[in-house]
């Protein structure tokens, strides 16, 4: 039977394949799945921590608002995906905002529930953990690359999580506005529409409005290596 705690193939979601099925069956009943239109927020920055939020299908992308209203992309999610994760272990509120960039289906699940769980079953808070030092690691990197890279090496290296990342393809659509590619690569506006153009001059990708085409994974690898 279809419950908000497994996918579409009926089975568990699998983070949740450890638990003993009481187990299974508390977490569901503190469990309520949600959907989200694109531009909805899912939560906001500097609000209560309340509910983990474990994106069962979508594309959502966690933002801060920094000094002067200006606003960081710091990382994209795709099903499967636990969304502001790390908050579930403090008492802090929200340290940026989430928000659906395509439509997506969210479980929300009670974080007392859900952390008197971990307690229980060892599994699980490895798992959970080791969630937490990927996501965590992989936004040190990022943010490490930027502090160290100039802007075309920076993007090419979106285009890049784009393509084998989120779409798994060479040929997607941005899933960002112009605004919020210079947002997710800490430039500007200005500066990444000329990075793309001068990217699509040198036939390093085909470039139609939204639709991005990857023609050369070579250099493409070689700027984001080198920066």
């Amino acid at each position: 039977m279809s419950t908000v705690l497994t996918a579409e193939d009926g089975n568990r979601v699998s983070f949740l394949e450890s638990l003993e099925d009481a187990d299974f069956r508390v977490l569901e009943n503190a469990s309520h799945s949600v959907g989200f239109r694109a531009g909805e927020v899912i939560f906001r920055q500097n609000t209560p921590v309340s509910q983990v939020i474990y994106l069962k299908k979508g594309l959502v992308k966690i933002s801060k608002e920094v000094r002067n209203g200006r606003v960081i992309i710091l990382d994209l999610f795709v099903g499967n995906s636990f969304v502001g994760l790390p908050a579930v272990f403090g008492t802090d509120p929200h340290e940026y905002s989430a928000i659906a960039v395509e439509d997506s289906e969210v479980v929300m699940t009670d974080v007392t529930v859900f952390r008197d769980m971990l307690i229980k079953n060892g599994r699980l808070a490895v798992m959970v953990l080791e969630r937490i030092s990927d996501e965590n690691n992989k936004m040190l990197t990022k943010f490490t690359n930027h502090l160290q890279k100039q802007l075309p090496g920076r993007v090419a290296e979106m285009l890049l999580y784009f393509s084998t990342e989120i779409f798994h393809s060479n040929v997607f659509d941005l899933p960002l506005a112009r605004r919020e590619l210079a947002e997710f690569t800490g430039t500007t506006k200005e500066s990444m529409i000329r990075t793309l153009a001068e990217f699509r001059h040198d036939r390093i990708i085909k470039l139609d409005g939204k639709k991005v085409e990857i023609l050369s994974h070579d250099i493409i690898n070689t700027l984001s290596r080198l920066g």
